[in-house]
């Protein structure tokens, strides 16, 4: 596996510059940080005594690289996870918080393998993970991406303000889709058509 810090910049790449997009709950991001993680670790990086988006257009890629791996890798025990499955949840973390743990303990279930879904990764996840490893070498990472896509499907359903971030004005996959599908095999990614389908119904 990647070292942990060429991972984290590679999210970086995914996640892009500065944004303050009004349908996305995380606020102004930058980097993938948004404004509320960097007011609850107090990064006032302007010294006015607020964290603004001022403060958020301030972040730097190192800036941000080390609070992934601080607050969103080591804090959070991925690295207790099998290799294989670290790089998508660590992804995932920085884009969901500790719902990436609950997709992953909601698939291990689902795999007979009962672990509470609480988004906390504790001795039962981490058994439950390593087991599922094991049984499916080849298979648990992509079980895992297409839940996450699975997820993402989910969410804009329920949200439509969501939508442009699955599917793209030309009705192609959004960013998030391809989000997860970069962590998964070529031949398991959705067709444009089985795509569209799934989309369908939404306005």
């Amino acid at each position: 596996m990647q070292a942990v810090h060429a991972i984290a910049q590679e999210i970086i790449v995914r996640e892009g510059g500065y944004v303050n997009d009004p349908d996305d709950p995380g606020g102004a991001t930058n980097h993938g940080v948004t404004i509320h993680t960097m007011r609850r670790l107090g990064l006032d990086l302007d010294g006015d005594g607020h964290v603004t988006s001022h403060d958020v257009q301030r972040l730097t890629q190192d800036q941000a690289t080390a609070i992934f791996v601080e607050h969103y890798f080591d804090k959070p025990r991925i690295a207790a996870l099998p290799e294989v499955l670290q790089p998508s949840v660590f992804d995932m973390y920085v884009n969901a918080g500790g719902h990436a743990v609950k997709i992953l303990q909601r698939l291990l279930n689902e795999m007979r393998l009962s672990v509470a879904v609480d988004g906390a990764i504790g001795p039962q996840t981490i058994a439950a993970a390593q087991k599922a490893a094991e049984a499916a070498p080849d298979h648990i990472a992509d079980a895992y991406a297409i839940a996450r896509r699975d997820y993402y499907y989910a969410l804009a359903d329920q949200r439509s303000a969501s939508r442009k971030y699955a599917r793209r004005r030309d009705g192609g996959k959004g960013g998030w889709i391809t989000r997860a599908e970069s962590f998964l095999k070529v031949k398991y990614h959705l067709s444009e058509a089985a795509h569209r389908e799934r989309t369908a119904q939404w306005v």
